[in-house]
């Protein structure tokens, strides 16, 4: 019989160890892939917005990654798993680029180079880390990519990781012969 030739608890605690590395694995993958979907459907908008030398360039860029946004119910909340900080207060961010939006829908069209370039200027604030550098990366909450799944996710990962390094260090199984 298959279970006095095997001990079922090794088999059990193995198949456990094994099915929560795997887990692991798809994890850090759903994450990777989540991300590069986010920047390329909002994020590399909102870079080109921000590097955009003409105001209806912007405006159509910063439009598609704030319908992206509504469409996703990136408007509010947070990102954050245990507390909430500032940095990952998605309803600020949203309000902060929205609100840029409709600034520039607001520019008359027969608007001056200064004011435009003025609102370019603003744009370029609002939405990069560093607006006088050459290599600034855009403002986005952490965890934006799997929001609003991140409380769950982590949680998974976290049962899966301690569960691994439990058996992997800690479970020391009993061999009858």
């Amino acid at each position: 019989m298959f279970y006095k030739k095997y001990n079922v608890k090794i088999i059990v605690v193995t198949g456990l160890f094994f099915l929560c590395s795997i887990a692991l694995v798809l994890w850090g993958g759903y994450r990777i892939f989540a991300y590069i979907k986010f920047d390329l459907e909002c994020g590399d908008y909102l870079k080109t917005a921000a590097r955009a030398e003409m105001v209806e360039l912007a405006k159509e860029q910063l439009e598609i990654a704030v319908t992206y946004m509504e469409e996703k119910g990136l408007t509010d909340g947070y990102t954050s798993v245990l507390w909430e900080t500032p940095n990952e207060d998605v309803g600020f961010w949203y309000a902060n680029i929205s609100s840029r939006l409709q600034e520039l829908k607001d520019l008359p069209l027969d608007a001056t180079s200064a004011e435009k370039s003025d609102m370019l200027m603003r744009l370029k604030k609002t939405l990069l880390f560093d607006a006088s550098s050459c290599c600034s990366s855009v403002i986005i909450p952490w965890g934006i990519s799997v929001y609003p799944y991140n409380v769950p996710l982590a949680c998974g990962a976290l049962l899966a990781f301690v569960y691994v390094l439990f058996v992997f260090f800690f479970y020391k199984p009993k061999h009858d012969e």
